[in-house]
């Protein structure tokens, strides 16, 4: 089963914390610390693999977690860091924010493995804290906390050429005769149930690689039949053709049909109704001459200043084929060959800053004169900071003044001998 879109959960690894512990051996009675630095977390890796050309493994397993860091030990020992978590997907896979639909990562131009989202550092053992005035720390460093997200991967396929147009145009049996590939046809409606790829070899190098995009109808921007699900693979395509009925053979007007195909993808995205495209008039074999040149007549009046050619061509006899494939490449010539790649809106980075960085100072709603200071950034610094201790407690004091939390509490209004709780630590407040 083709599958083009997943939702999946992915969870970096937690650092491992710091260990606390002190040298106890044999004519030593007074040893000094040793604990040892926990391991880092593991990281969520994303990487292209060649051979994929489908996000189906994804519909089946839906979680990924890479290992955490384990706590450091006695005698210095550091903690073995996380396994990372691989994650192969195929070319064209674009990354979002499952939550926002921002774009995380574009991996249509990535050929080495990627670092999503990295695991949290190891925290140091209490070996790092000793001072000419503490000599025996008994706090450590806690590790940094994991990062988890809910992704959605979407396959945008890489093809220099899209095929468009309704269902039953001739789309497959264009690709069929000019590529390798071999998709399914049939007399009925969408007959293609996935986008198919194939590559036009030409004389000197010149080929390239084709897409059959399942048939657009009218409502597809909104969600209407099948073409919807596929117009996503037609994003990165350099240059368009757009495949017509010309003979009307379910008693269909070519002219509104390519109306309102163009009038679907400039729903769905505004630049892709301005790409460069040529208009293939298939079906012609079954037209007489006169029929043929009414036609073409036609569609030359109402989309002559919009195609690059208007080319008449039966994909079932081959009439017309080479001319269709020797002018797509040398359009193709003329247009870059930069591979079109979705620019990041949102950073990976910015999910840990969010957690790191946060944290609340209000007024007690339940207690008069009492202040509250939560959050996962003060109470991560508490986990290491020793507050009955002189040079601790002047440390979280410089810690609440360099992260603005004081300045928070004077703008809440707070007067000296109020009281500022945090995590079960209470303070009286005086203003310097």
């Amino acid at each position: 089963m083709f599958a083009d879109r997943a939702k999946i959960y992915v969870r970096s690894g937690k650092g491992g914390d710091g260990h606390v512990s002190f040298r106890r051996e044999l004519y030593v009675p007074n040893g000094g610390p040793d604990g040892g630095d926990g391991g880092d977390g593991g990281n969520v890796v994303f990487v292209v693999d060649q051979g994929l050309n489908t996000l189906t493994d994804f519909r089946n397993i839906r979680k990924y977690k890479a290992g955490d860091g384990e706590e450091g030990r006695k005698r210095n020992c550091h903690g073995a860091n996380g396994r990372d978590v691989i994650l192969k997907v195929p070319p064209g896979t674009v990354i979002r924010d499952f939550e926002t639909g921002k774009v995380i990562l574009d991996m249509a131009d990535r050929s080495e493995p990627v670092v999503l989202f990295r695991g949290g550092r190891g925290g140091k053992g209490n070996q790092h804290y000793v001072t000419s005035v503490m000599q025996a720390p008994k706090y450590a460093q806690p590790g940094q906390p994991a990062v988890e997200k809910e992704l959605t991967l979407e396959l945008k396929m890489i093809a220099d050429v899209g095929l468009v147009g309704f269902p039953s145009a001739g789309k497959s049996t264009l690709l069929s005769v000019t590529t390798n590939a071999r998709p399914k046809i049939a007399e009925y409606h969408f007959t293609t149930l996935s986008p198919n790829l194939g590559v036009v070899d030409l004389e000197g190098g010149n080929g390239f690689v084709m897409a059959d995009i399942p048939g657009i109808i009218e409502g597809a921007s909104e969600g209407v039949g099948l073409g919807f699900d596929f117009l996503r693979h037609i994003e990165r395509t350099r240059a368009l053709v757009h495949v017509v009925d010309a003979a009307g053979v379910e008693g269909r007007d070519p002219v509104e049909d390519v109306r309102l195909i163009n009038e679907e993808l400039e729903k769905y995205n505004a630049e892709l109704a301005h790409r460069p495209m040529i208009l293939a008039a298939n079906k012609l074999d079954l037209l007489l001459p006169e029929e043929r040149e009414e036609i073409l007549g036609k569609l030359k009046e109402a989309y002559g200043d919009r195609m690059v050619s208007i080319l008449p061509v039966s994909a079932a006899t081959k009439e017309g084929i080479s001319t269709l494939l020797y002018t797509l490449s040398d359009l193709l010539k003329t247009l870059p060959r930069e591979t079109i790649v979705f620019e990041q809106e949102i950073d990976p980075d910015s999910f840990r800053q969010e957690e790191q960085l946060s944290f609340t100072v209000e007024r007690s709603s339940d207690e008069e004169n009492v202040y509250l200071v939560e959050g996962p950034k003060i109470e991560r610094m508490l986990g290491y900071t020793n507050l009955e201790d002189e040079k601790g407690f002047l440390f979280f004091q410089d810690f609440m003044k360099k992260n603005g939390i004081l300045q928070q509490l004077e703008d809440l209004g707070i007067q000296d001998g109020d009281t500022v709780r945090v995590y079960g630590h209470e303070f009286d407040y005086y203003h310097e």
